[in-house]
């Protein structure tokens, strides 16, 4: 069939071979897979020879992406987590912002703009990409630590600012190109004033109507029996709360996603809904990266270099050194003030939107466009080694406050002064039920959780933890693998695990390593890697069964975790 009778298709199976291919190819070269994504969009966009997505269906297939991931990050945002971080989340973005606008209101003079060209162009640099942000803080593990939630909550008021620009912007023209013409100064204060009452009406409707609503539902759902419906539940509450935020409270698809999220997250169902919007999620994340790419024109690099230079010196060193300075100056250490720094060293979807607004309304010119464009393009790019380079510097780690309830943690990779011990890896439900069973048997244990929740479990049952990713070298070295007595990876995630196991039997080659899988290809995965045990869930289930239905419960009793046992091979 002809390519243009099906742009669509033509549109996602080009971004996601191409970023496919690209993607593996960065990976093989130790570099982010995303990097290979923009570039796979560069490849299929309009100014580069060849075939040619289209750029209007990218964008909206991108936005579905946004939706689910914002989704997900409600489902482990709780409204106490927001509110607790609010004291700096507020202050601190509304403080970036503005010091980013003047930034960028500089540059826009320099270059020969007016002033409210530049006004609108330092605002689209100011505002950070959630795609691009999440996957960030997800990668490395801290979404759900205490500087991950300043991060997200610093990133949920960005998202109110811009609601708040995108509706004032056609406002502030008509102002403009009105001046002198008896248009009452009025004006803004009113579609301000309307703006906030409609934020505020869905805020409201979200947390009375809401909080009732959207979980009876999904249990209404689950208890069909049917997970089939249960998908298309999770989906249909993610899509309708953003489309319908955005068309009757003229609120971000990302922010009523968000929210809806959150809602949904007080529910015991919360964790079923997540795991159930991650393939889409993950699928169309990538097609956002391949969107971006697609809208840049590659010859600013060449026409305007010094430009270029300057936005990306704007986003990647001042923004990110303004957030540092206004976290530090709020008494959190360098550990929270890194990791809000970097994670907010980029732009993304909004600033597309902004300067797109502001070229349709004749408020800056259209070479703003490929500015901004390049700067989220190199500033995405960059943002991992980033990360990266903090890591190597030591100061993204976190442990839990020793003295004052609202301070920041200090680093502490101390390594463990134990020896013959037992070394878990997470500690959610199936990593909590191993350690009750150590914690019965009087084991030395050792724990590695990335969430606030679990460190303080594994605190509370007597263990020594370290706060992180474990397949870190620095968090591998500090566990003392050599003189440990078994290693358990509790964790559900298959390249993970196997890099842990890999690591820890290079460091000590006579190691019990047990862990958990969910495929048979994982359990071959792990076992080449050097897993001394593998437990798959559907093997175990039925073990248990056969053995209930013989009167066999040797086997569990002497594990010792009779009461949960039966739960652990499928817990997430």
């Amino acid at each position: 069939m002809p390519e243009h009778q099906t742009p669509l298709i033509a549109t996602i199976a080009a971004g996601l071979m191409l970023a496919f291919v690209l993607g593996l190819i960065a990976q093989r070269l130790r570099v982010q897979p995303l990097v290979g994504y923009l570039l796979a969009g560069v490849m299929v966009g309009p100014y580069t020879p060849g075939f040619t997505a289209d750029p209007a269906l990218a964008t909206e297939l991108a936005e579905i992406g946004v939706i689910l991931l914002m989704f997900g990050v409600g489902l482990h945002f709780s409204l106490k987590d927001l509110l607790s971080v609010g004291r700096i989340a507020i202050p601190g973005a509304i403080g970036q912002i503005a010091v980013a606008t003047l930034m960028g209101a500089g540059l826009s003079w320099a270059l020969g703009w007016p002033p409210l060209a530049g006004f609108v162009f330092g605002l689209a640099l100011s505002v950070a990409s959630t795609v691009v942000l999440i996957r960030a803080l997800q990668d490395r593990h801290i979404l759900e630590t205490h500087r991950g939630r300043i991060a997200v909550g610093w990133l949920v008021v960005e998202d109110l600012v811009m609601v708040l620009a995108l509706v004032l912007l056609p406002a502030l023209a008509v102002a403009v190109a009105t001046e002198g013409k008896g248009i009452p100064s009025s004006q803004l204060l009113l579609s301000l004033l309307a703006t906030l009452a409609k934020v505020s009406m869905f805020v409201a409707i979200m947390l009375i109507v809401g909080r009732r609503v959207i979980p009876w539902l999904m249990h209404y759902t689950a208890h069909t029996g049917s997970r089939e419906l249960f998908r298309l539940a999770v989906y249909a509450v993610a899509l309708g709360v953003a489309y319908g935020a955005h068309y009757f409270f003229d609120v971000s698809f990302a922010l009523g996603a968000f929210f809806a999220g959150m809602v949904l997250g007080e529910s015991d169902l919360s964790q079923r809904a997540a795991e159930e919007a991650i393939p889409l999620r993950d699928a169309f994340a990538v097609l956002f990266f391949v969107s971006v790419g697609m809208l840049l024109n590659p010859m600013v690099f060449v026409e305007a270099p010094l430009a270029v230079i300057a936005t990306i010196a704007i986003i990647i060193v001042g923004k990110s050194a303004a957030a540092y300075l206004i976290v530090r100056a709020f008494g959190y250490n360098r550990s929270t003030a890194f990791t809000v720094s970097a994670s907010l060293a980029q732009i993304g979807e909004f600033s597309f939107i902004l300067i797109g607004i502001g070229i349709g309304l004749d408020m800056v010119p259209k070479e703003s466009r490929d500015l901004v464009l390049a700067g989220a393009i190199v500033s995405i790019m960059v943002n991992p080694f980033v990360f990266t380079l903090l890591e190597r510097l030591g100061a993204d780690r976190e442990v839990p406050p020793k003295y004052k309830p609202d301070a920041e943690p200090e680093t502490d990779l101390t390594p463990t002064t134990l020896t013959g011990h037992d070394i878990v890896v997470g500690y959610g439900r199936v990593g909590s039920l191993v350690g009750a069973g150590l914690r019965q048997e009087g084991a030395k244990m050792v724990v590695v959780e990335a969430s606030d929740a679990g460190v303080d479990r594994a605190r509370s049952d007597g263990a020594d933890v370290f706060t992180g990713n474990a397949a870190e070298p620095a968090i591998i070295a500090a566990l003392n693998l050599a003189g440990a007595r078994r290693l358990y990876v509790t964790i559900p995630e298959a390249f993970e695990a196997g890099q842990i196991v890999q690591q820890a039997r290079a460091a000590n080659p006579t190691l019990d390593i047990l862990a958990r899988a969910h495929s048979s290809a994982t359990v071959e995965h792990l076992e080449k890697l050097g897993a001394n045990l593998i437990v798959l869930g559907e093997t175990e289930i039925a073990h248990r069964m056969l053995e209930h239905g013989r009167g066999d419960t040797r086997t569990a009793a002497r594990s010792g975790l009779n009461d949960g046992l039966q739960d652990a091979p499928i817990a997430p």
